[in-house]
């Protein structure tokens, strides 16, 4: 019902992406660049930018319908973005180095940006990149379904990824996928779109992006390109590989309206237990 990624949810009135900046910061990322509609720039500044300037450098960058490649037009009757691959893409001319990729709408826990901070230090410039994995039962909303891209690992490594849209923990406190009716196993790992990669990664981007333009935007004005589909695309193809760091944090977010009173009190716990300050900035 209005902009979760600027709803204030915290003690003094952060939003959930303050804490990951927060936690960001102090693994030791220096930079920030939101991506975000020119549509709702001057609130989110006044809500949030404006504020994280004081200690990151801050850029914005803007997912607009109609930045395309040279020939490609929006689909008549086209009004949902393109999707997180091109929301990344967006960002292309502020990184000139290793970045990690979030959801402002969710928390992933403290360790999970040290981690993937070491990591992205020792990524080859081409062909690698890096994700934090999340137990499917510790990223479930009481609420409705969620989505998530289910994963496969070996030895530490991602064989296989698949992006599931409708998946419910359901009243017997099993998980399920309610397209397919299968049972999920809590343990599963999943994805939560926390990513990392080398510049050289939008090379595949921009190509992916102008696949899904070709096959699939045209015929369905919702659909979208997603990172985990593109990852998993390359994993197939043999022209990326993605170390995967496991994290045990339990994710709260916002994906539902009712999410909010949860994610007010998860952060109020988590203030008075001593990991965040009662004023980030």
């Amino acid at each position: 019902g209005g902009m979760k990624q600027i709803d204030p949810v915290g003690p003094c009135g952060q939003v959930i992406v303050d804490y990951s900046l927060y936690d960001a910061r102090r693994a030791g990322f220096e930079t920030v660049i939101f991506v975000i509609k020119h549509e709702i720039e001057e609130a989110f500044k006044a809500a949030i930018g404006d504020r994280v300037s004081r200690v990151m450098d801050v850029k914005y960058a803007f997912q607009q319908l109609d930045e395309l490649p040279e020939g490609y037009t929006i689909p008549e009757g086209r009004v949902k973005p393109w999707g997180t691959c091109h929301a990344v893409l967006a960002a292309k001319p502020y990184i000139h180095g290793p970045f990690a990729v979030i959801n402002a709408d969710d928390y992933y826990g403290v360790d999970a940006y040290r981690t993937i901070y070491e990591e992205l230090q020792r990524l080859p410039e081409r062909g690698a990149a890096t994700m934090v994995g999340y137990l499917l039962k510790n990223t479930v909303t009481r609420y409705g379904t969620v989505s998530r891209g289910v994963c496969h690992a070996r030895d530490g490594y991602l064989t296989d990824i698949h992006e599931t849209l409708k998946i419910r923990l359901r009243d017997d406190g099993t998980i399920g996928d309610e397209d397919s009716g299968v049972l999920l196993e809590p343990d599963t790992v999943v994805s939560m779109n926390f990513w990392g990669f080398m510049p050289s990664v939008f090379d595949e981007m921009e190509r992916y992006f102008e696949d899904f333009l070709r096959r699939d935007a045209g015929e369905n004005a919702k659909a979208e390109c997603l990172l985990p589909n593109m990852v998993g695309k390359l994993l197939k193809e043999g022209r990326l590989s993605v170390s995967v760091l496991q994290s045990k944090d339990r994710w709260f977010g916002m994906t539902y309206h009712e999410d909010r009173a949860t994610t007010a009190a998860m952060l109020r716990k988590l203030t008075a237990e001593g990991m965040y300050p009662e004023t980030l900035y």
